[in-house]
């Protein structure tokens, strides 16, 4: 004990005295001080206790989107922020979704009749297990009827799979297709099932990518047991957002703004019955299978032979009965307003509707937030006040499709592109002990540089130390899709950040709960005031800065990077290819642009010679430089997604497409358009460079 007490003592040194003698981006020489003595002060201000309290208040009952218990969630975050010292305002919306949960049976009926079972087992030990309100695994958006039918498995149900069941001569026609979860979107495995014919569709999670073929399984270990089901949604329509009022906010239906709303029919959702099942009732239907085996790439982990098709004797039934409707979702946005800079805003988020009691996915962030709240309050109130607004935002609806952050981004368009310097995103940013994040390219630098100020728990490290593993630096990934940034850094062009500690998951079932959390995510309860720390130096920092500290020379380095792969990529099924000839040449330019705009910049702070008003001017240049890649015409595949450098890869679901619009025609083997995407990827890049060269200029 005393031993763990002088480590930490002596880290805490190390790190005052590491942080002093750094400057810190984005700041003068004059306020670099202050900041550090804020961020000093933040750090011991954190109550460690807090995260648990918050997250034993808000996940010990199911709440998934448009329940009551979703509700009574909304209230508490709310109260919560309030009396924190937070302006409060909740954003309503009528949203169409599946209501409730709807009824759902699957079942043998030949050879033998068998009804199989549809929810998790209740565990001894657990007592949020059998809790009343949890249900039954089901899949929003999916289309109600009543078959029997043989059945058809077509693997992880891609594309690729079905063209491949099609050339065994296999046909899907009038079947019920089995299909396992990964390598797609869950939507996406509906919809190719659905254009194949097929009348129905099973999903379940096979024991060889998440079940005992792992490892140990729950409650004994981290993976699947034979009853864990994977919930989620299947929207697919070619926009994020409400299905019915694409490009527009949602706004409800008694409101005095109408907003146009398009047929369901218009959006495009499935019609044929899906549901989820855990692989325990999975095997009594691949144990009875009699057709032709398959190849080894399609074999599972279930101990039987898979088979592409059932034969005859097996027949299966599957009945789905969901109504869709409207369903009121709501945002509960706190603004803790700027001293100097109200009007530019740094916003934090992560939605809180859940499958089931979500205590790592979402809430885990949803806590951190609330805590985060009330330590940057009670600053404020003893005079630590941020620069620029701070906004906390709670989001409902994200698990049925990304739906309540759309929203408000679409509501609130033209304010954000005006005013928002960053988006940070934190679903289950608190879910275990591995830090870790995602960033477009300006923002990745603030992310380590503040991991480097914060200690990992029961360690003699940092955040940025265990986060590194070593390295020169740490793995950042790029943005791609499944949560709340979307809109804002791929529709509207706002940089943005997804971060937090990552680690086990018992994904989207009614096992991510309280009991799971403190056996297995993070028994410590230590990582979230670690996580509130890291983040919430970002956020002051954005928010204090003498000029908002993105690293511009940034974009030309990644640039350079996506480019070289792509045209890798390309040469793969294009030999003759001469490269994005244009798009190279305009990166060699941003390169020497941004690196004097740096310059111009770091000797700007340091000389002390930059006014409020000339750095206010200075500032609002910099928050357009994202927004050269926001290109109204859009992508291909779906005009919404607006960013040439990022979007969500629309066949996954989930996955980053970096440079979207060539991607897209690598994925489609195409040579057709890339002679246009580097006219338009050049033009993005010369109008990022121009921006810089007069912002430089200016300075």
């Amino acid at each position: 004990m005393i031993k763990h007490l002088l480590s930490s003592c002596t880290l805490g040194i190390l790190l005052s005295t590491t942080s002093f003698a750094q400057s810190i981006d984005g700041f003068a020489k004059s306020s670099e001080d202050k900041q550090k003595s804020v961020e000093t002060k933040f750090k011991e201000s954190v109550d460690f206790g807090r995260f648990k309290t918050h997250l034993e208040a808000i996940t010990s009952d199911p709440h998934p989107a448009g329940s009551t218990a979703n509700d009574k969630v909304k209230d508490y975050m709310a109260e919560s922020m309030k009396k924190a010292g937070w302006d409060v305002k909740i954003y309503p919306y009528d949203v169409y979704l599946t209501i409730g949960q709807g009824e759902s049976a699957v079942e043998l009926v030949t050879p033998i009749r068998q009804p199989l079972n549809q929810q998790e087992y209740v565990l001894p030990d657990n007592p949020y297990s059998l809790h009343p309100d949890l249900k039954k695994g089901w899949n929003a958006f999916s289309g109600s009827g009543d078959v029997t039918a043989e059945v058809v498995y077509v693997n992880y149900g891609t594309k690729a799979d079905f063209e491949k069941l099609k050339k065994e001569g296999i046909d899907v026609k009038g079947k019920i297709a089995i299909a396992r979860y990964g390598a797609n979107f869950r939507g996406y495995k509906a919809k190719f099932a659905e254009e194949y014919g097929a009348a129905g569709l099973i999903i379940y999670t096979d024991p060889g990518d998440a079940g005992y073929m792992k490892g140990l399984v729950y409650p004994d270990g981290l993976y699947y047991n034979e009853s864990s089901i994977q919930r989620g949604s299947l929207l697919t329509a070619p926009w994020t957002g409400d299905a019915l009022t694409p490009f527009e906010p949602a706004l409800p239906l008694d409101g005095k703004t109408k907003v146009k709303r398009i047929t369901p029919e218009e959006a495009g959702l499935h019609t044929i019955p899906v549901t989820p099942i855990p692989y325990g009732s999975a095997k009594e239907i691949f144990s009875r299978m009699k057709g032709k085996p398959v190849s080894g790439d399609w074999q599972g982990g279930l101990p039987y032979t898979y088979r592409y098709d059932g034969g005859e004797e097996l027949l299966v039934r599957l009945m789905v009965d969901q109504e869709r409707g409207y369903v009121r979702a709501n945002n509960v946005i706190g603004t803790l307003k700027g001293e100097t800079n109200p009007d530019e805003w740094v916003i934090l988020g992560c939605h809180f509707d859940a499958w089931s009691f979500g205590s790592t996915d979402p809430n885990s962030g949803t806590a951190m937030l609330l805590s985060m709240a009330e330590t940057l309050g009670k600053m404020a109130e003893q005079g630590n006040k941020p620069g620029r607004s701070i906004m906390i935002a709670h989001w409902d609806a994200e698990e049925h499709g990304v739906i309540g952050s759309t929203e408000w981004v679409e509501q609130l368009r033209e304010e954000l592109g005006a005013k928002a310097v960053a988006y940070i995103n934190l679903d289950a940013a608190v879910a275990g002990r591995h830090f870790g994040g995602s960033a477009s390219p300006s923002m990745k630098k603030i992310m380590m540089d503040a991991a480097k100020e914060v200690a990992y728990p029961d360690s003699s490290k940092t955040v940025y130390e265990v986060w590194a593993r070593g390295n020169e630096e740490p793995n950042i990934g790029n943005l791609g899709g499944g949560s709340d940034h979307i809109a804002f850094y791929m529709h509207v062009g706002i940089p943005s950040i997804n971060a937090g500690a990552g680690g086990p998951t018992l994904y989207h079932t009614n096992y991510d709960d309280l009991y799971f959390y403190e056996n297995f995510a993070d028994p410590t309860w230590k990582m979230g005031g670690t996580v509130e720390q890291v983040i919430g130096i970002m956020a002051l920092r954005l928010a204090n800065a003498d000029l908002i500290p993105y690293q511009l020379s940034r974009y030309a380095k990644d640039l350079q990077t996506h480019f070289e792969s792509a045209e890798k990529q390309v040469k793969g099924f294009e030999k003759e290819f001469a490269g994005f000839t244009k798009s190279v040449k305009a990166i060699e330019e941003l390169k020497s642009a941004s690196e004097n705009l740096e310059s111009k910049i770091e000797s700007a702070l340091a000389s002390g010679a930059l006014d409020a008003k000339k750095a206010r001017s200075i500032n609002k240049d910099l928050m357009t430089l994202e927004k050269s890649f926001i290109d109204p015409k859009g992508m291909y595949f779906g005009d919404w997604y607006r960013s040439l450098y990022a979007s969500t890869d629309p066949f996954s679901g989930y996955a980053s497409w970096v440079l979207p619009g060539i991607q897209y025609e690598i994925e489609l083997k195409s040579s057709e358009k890339l002679e246009e995407w580097d006219e338009r990827y050049s033009a993005a890049i010369q109008d990022l460079k121009k921006k810089m060269e007069a912002l430089a200029s200016k300075i």
